[in-house]
């Protein structure tokens, strides 16, 4: 054999060993691999109500590094514009995000840039309300038994006074699909056992709006005539307890979120009820799926028990979590044994003797 050949062979062979070691190595790490192309996208609606910066936002992101370190995670906040949230939409998927999870401000305009997702391959996690167009899973709480729930506990405030005047109902923004989820619950508790005087919409879930509203309502129907208020959430009730006390008027009034400013109204009674939807276990099942999506794996059928209608007519997999009332007798086992807030964020001064009384401390 010559000396060209024998070099000839020996190259062949060192070349074969280093392949057989790239293709071993790559086979040892396929989940790193994975990994490195978790890219999400996180778009959330607004920030005038305090969770979505204070609690969404970094729970969503902490499960997803801690279920992939390596993840790369792009944000973005509509500030209420529907505009703004399409034009993010197409920025996240510019930037190469394989997976949308996705507070629509508005649940029919968002359609088309969902479509666009879809189309590029990209999945769409609809969080918290449910996007028109082909998502891919949602998750959020049982929006009805929210309304049944706020409706029900307007109902027990108001005891024997149900029938003796009228309620004012602020349901939300017209754009938010869960408003009307929200609003239809209420009603099948609340009609036919309280006369409504006045109702609104309120867009944007604007709390300056709702206070500008229950000012007209107070005007129109009299001080006197009103003996208690639906609030969809507790971003309104706040305009609207500032409107109810500058009248000198003090009735029940319902809300929803556990913001920490209702719960101090909860406490010195200008507030009746919140109610919770504890933020960790949607945002953690958000990133699940999430992730999941991203690393190429089908979605287990307990992260995705059931199924919904969105408005657009296609049946999506789905996550529905269970609400709970907090009023002044169950704060401790909830808002705080949840970690949502602590004794002392609660009880500021201003506040303490009602805390005190409460049983807080």
């Amino acid at each position: 054999m010559t000396r060209t050949l024998r070099g000839a062979i020996a190259l062949a062979g060192a070349t074969a060993l280093c392949l057989g070691a790239v293709a071993t190595s790559g086979a040892d790490q396929p989940d790193a691999e994975a990994r490195q192309d978790v890219k999400i996208g996180l778009l959330l609606p607004e920030s005038k109500t305090t969770r979505y910066e204070k609690f969404d936002r970094p729970y969503i992101e902490a499960k997803i590094k801690e279920l992939a370190p390596d993840a790369q995670i792009d944000y973005y906040n509509a500030a209420e514009s529907a505009t703004t949230q399409q034009q993010q939409v197409n920025t996240a998927l510019a930037k190469g995000d394989k997976v949308l999870i996705l507070d629509a401000v508005d649940a029919k305009s968002i359609q088309s840039s969902v479509q666009k997702a879809h189309d590029a391959g990209v999945k769409v996690v609809a969080y918290d309300r449910l996007a028109q167009g082909p998502v891919d899973s949602y998750v959020s709480y049982d929006n009805r038994k929210v309304g049944e729930l706020q409706g029900q506990a307007l109902l027990d405030a108001l005891g024997d006074k149900a029938g003796s005047g009228v309620i004012v109902m602020h349901n939300g923004s017209p754009t938010d699909p869960n408003a009307a989820e929200f609003k239809a619950g209420a009603h099948s508790v609340l009609d036919g056992k309280v006369e409504i005087g006045k109702e609104y919409d309120t867009p944007n879930w604007d709390p300056n709006n709702a206070n500008q509203q229950m000012s007209g309502a107070i005007s129109a129907l009299g001080k006197d005539k009103i003996v208690g208020v639906y609030s969809a959430n507790d971003g309104l009730a706040a305009g609207i307890a500032t409107a109810l006390k500058a009248a000198g008027i003090n009735v029940p009034l319902t809300g929803q979120d556990a913001q920490l400013d209702a719960i101090q109204r909860i406490l010195l009674g200008t507030q009746t009820i919140t109610v919770m939807k504890p933020y960790k276990p949607e945002a953690d099942i958000a990133a699940q799926m999430a992730v999941d999506f991203a690393e190429g794996k089908p979605l287990p059928s307990d992260l995705v028990p059931t199924t919904v209608t969105s408005g657009s007519g296609q049946k999506v997999p789905a996550n529905l979590l269970t609400p709970v009332v907090v009023d002044k007798t169950n704060i401790k086992d909830t808002v705080v044994k949840d970690g949502l807030y602590t004794v002392e964020e609660i009880c500021t001064p201003t506040y303490a003797a009602a805390c005190k009384e409460a049983g807080l401390q």
